[in-house]
């Protein structure tokens, strides 16, 4: 499977969105979200045609990505905690929509503001990982791993990006997202850093009622420099518990994993990459502080899995895409 995992993200024939528009500012790079066919997604037409892409056939045959190893990543071996500032955090945030229709009750330990995000390869293959909403003034940003955005080191960024918010066995109850942009750290697209393994998509209007997406189902809060050791509730959608089809969780404290990483104990594995670690998560909101998101497995199977530790850089990023999404 690691095998398969790394031919797919590292694989395929250059395609028309290899040299995409970017932004590059204060270590943080940023592309124009673009269908397969290299078209920068600028218009609600254009969002609408990736959303009819995703049919539920192509959606039910997506690869769930797994961990990202790929080669030349680079691991610092310092183990000394090293917050870059001080400890900060955004509130999370109520939806403005009324929450109605069929099917969104929700179950324990899942939440609305966590999802699936669906892409096309660079080698027309399709995939998935998982994401959650964050938030913020403009309303418009999912938190999700780099390496669900971009594969990386000689890599590309992916098409076709969408986001379904607290989707489970084939449902949409809020309905679909598609991103107009891509935002990850320039160490991860240069070097494959495991500590900078972080992304953000800023999203077009969409869903069930064509509104922005965390007024749709609102944002967990997040949190930078709070330290290695904290408790967290992990989300995500794993291939290998209920088929990548629902959300499952993992509860515990995380440690200090070195290399500005941390690490926790937890049994998903494949389809959780991008899934957030959730301090303080209220079970009856639906909602926490985001204080990692799932990067990669240490040796998968053994049940640990590792992500970046939250610093100044995932502030960086945030307020980066923030700066550069639609009012």
């Amino acid at each position: 499977m690691a095998g398969l995992s790394a031919a797919l993200v590292l694989g395929g024939a250059p395609a028309a969105n290899a040299n995409p528009t970017t932004i590059e500012n204060n270590g943080n790079t940023s592309t124009v979200a673009r269908t397969s066919d290299g078209r920068a997604i600028t218009n609600d037409k254009i969002a609408k045609e990736v959303a009819e892409f995703w049919t539920p056939e192509r959606m039910a045959s997506a690869v769930d990505l797994t961990f990202a190893r790929p080669g030349g990543a680079v691991e610092s071996p310092s183990r000394a905690p090293k917050p870059t500032g001080p400890a900060g955090t955004v509130a999370p945030m109520a939806p403005r929509a009324a929450v109605t229709g069929d099917d969104v009750s929700t179950l324990v330990n899942e939440s609305l503001a966590v999802g699936k995000v669906y892409f096309t390869m660079p080698n027309g293959a399709t995939a998935s990982c998982s994401a959650s909403t964050v938030a913020s003034g403009k309303r418009r940003l999912v938190v999700t791993a780099g390496h669900c955005v971009h594969q990386g080191a000689g890599g590309q960024w992916y098409s076709n990006w969408q986001f379904v918010p607290r989707y489970r066995n084939g449902a949409r109850p809020f309905g679909t997202f598609v991103a107009s942009s891509l935002n990850t750290r320039t160490a991860w697209i240069n070097s494959s850093s495991y500590a900078e393994d972080m992304g953000i998509a800023v999203m077009n209007n969409g869903g069930s009622w064509g509104l922005k997406v965390v007024d749709t189902v609102g944002g967990h809060g997040l949190r930078w420099n709070w330290g290695y050791s904290v408790s967290v509730t992990a989300l995500g959608y794993p291939s290998n518990l209920g088929g990548g089809e629902s959300q499952y969780y993992c509860q515990g404290t995380t440690w200090n994993a070195g290399g500005q990483q941390i690490r926790m104990w937890c049994n998903m594995t494949y389809g959780s990459s991008g899934g957030p670690w959730l301090q303080e998560y209220n079970d009856a909101t639906g909602y926490g502080f985001i204080n990692s998101v799932v990067s990669h497995g240490d040796n998968p199977g053994n049940g640990q899995f590792d992500g970046p530790y939250f610093d100044d850089d995932i502030k960086s990023l945030y307020d980066f895409a923030e700066a550069i999404s639609p009012a």
